[in-house]
């Protein structure tokens, strides 16, 4: 047992860790006692004057890796007191901050060993905040990391992502997403048409009110083809964009997220009305004007106001935002929203 504990003492490197960092351990050869072992690859360094090599070399011998690798694991400490573990793999961010991508199964003892260790490191160097990202099947590296000082950031299917801000400076990590993007579908024929739908489920379920088509934009969706797609999902018609007439900013609505509502209005390529039964309890083409008057529409003024543009849009020389397809500076297509008629003009 005494020449356990003396063995904590020491540092066990292999052949493969003393070629990676042969510029450190070779500094460290005048002042430790270096002891093979039966490993054929595995060396023990002991402080020089502080133990009989005659008193330990034999059992530190004779000792399988593995056993002293447990010993070292407990406490690896040299001599300047520095613990000595496995840095965690990161990534840099473009604002002075780590990204750690967990992909590999880890111990949670041996995770926070390799975390506290690393964040001392990335202090020094002056990093500001940490990102751990874990997969759903490292879940067991969930609660250590909170204990760490983590905390929830957001979530996915498939993972978890949580930070944590290291500097003394003050903290800028973003919050997490703030709105959910929805849309309502202006969908209007030559016979000045609007089709609407009774919905089975949701706030105007069985209350007899007919509304545009609506639905939530899915991620890396664009609000154009997201109008396009819930029409094409909701009624069976086929649609195409014309434009954006408004838009609506609310607040604490779906899990007390903010919300942004776009008014899209769509020309209709088909008809026949085949609507969907899950989510639909009718379907049809109602007059312009019977929907605007609607007794639902005209008590509530965000609707009414989105009737009236609607309206204005076909009787008066309204125009709203047309898509125009660009290029970001990454190489990415994205659209610009804007009023392109009064722009010609200018």
């Amino acid at each position: 047992m005494q020449n356990l504990r003396q063995l904590y003492q020491c540092c066990f490197i292999t052949r493969k860790s003393f070629l990676s960092s042969s510029s450190t351990l070779l500094s460290l050869i005048p002042k430790y006692l270096c002891l093979p072992t039966l490993h054929p690859v595995s060396w023990i360094f002991l402080p020089k004057g502080q133990y009989k090599s005659n008193s330990i070399s034999s059992s530190a011998r004779n000792m399988s890796t593995s056993t002293i690798a447990l010993a070292v694991e407990k406490q690896m400490v040299l001599e300047n007191g520095v613990q000595q573990v496995e840095l965690l793999n990161r990534v840099e961010d473009s604002y002075g901050g780590i990204i750690l991508n967990m992909e590999e199964p880890m111990e949670s003892e041996a995770f926070v060993y390799s975390l506290r260790a690393s964040i001392s490191q990335w202090k020094q160097q002056g990093k500001r905040g940490v990102w751990i990202k874990l997969p759903i099947q490292l879940v067991n590296l969930v609660e250590p990391s909170v204990k760490e000082g983590f905390t929830y950031h957001h979530a996915e299917p498939d993972y978890i992502m949580l930070v944590k801000w290291i500097s003394n400076s003050t903290n800028t990590i973003p919050e997490n997403a703030s709105h959910r993007v929805g849309i309502g579908a202006f969908v209007i024929n030559d016979q000045r048409e609007v089709l609407v739908v009774q919905e089975n489920n949701g706030t105007f379920k069985g209350k007899g009110v007919w509304k545009f088509p609506t639905g939530v934009v899915n991620e890396g969706e664009d609000i154009c083809m997201a109008a396009i797609r819930e029409v094409k999902e909701e009624t069976g018609i086929d649609t195409e964009f014309v434009e954006i007439l408004a838009f609506r900013q609310s607040h604490k609505s779906f899990f007390k997220k903010s919300d942004l509502f776009f008014v899209c209005m769509l020309r209709p390529l088909s008809f026949d009305i085949q609507k969907q039964d899950t989510e639909i309890e009718a379907a049809q083409w109602m007059s312009i004007n019977e929907y605007a008057a609607q007794p639902f529409i005209q008590k509530y003024d965000g609707f009414r106001s989105v009737a009236n543009v609607c309206l204005a849009k076909l009787e008066k020389d309204y125009a709203g935002f047309s898509r125009i397809p660009t290029t970001t500076a990454s190489g990415k297509t994205s659209y610009v929203y804007f009023n392109s008629r009064d722009l010609s003009k200018l």
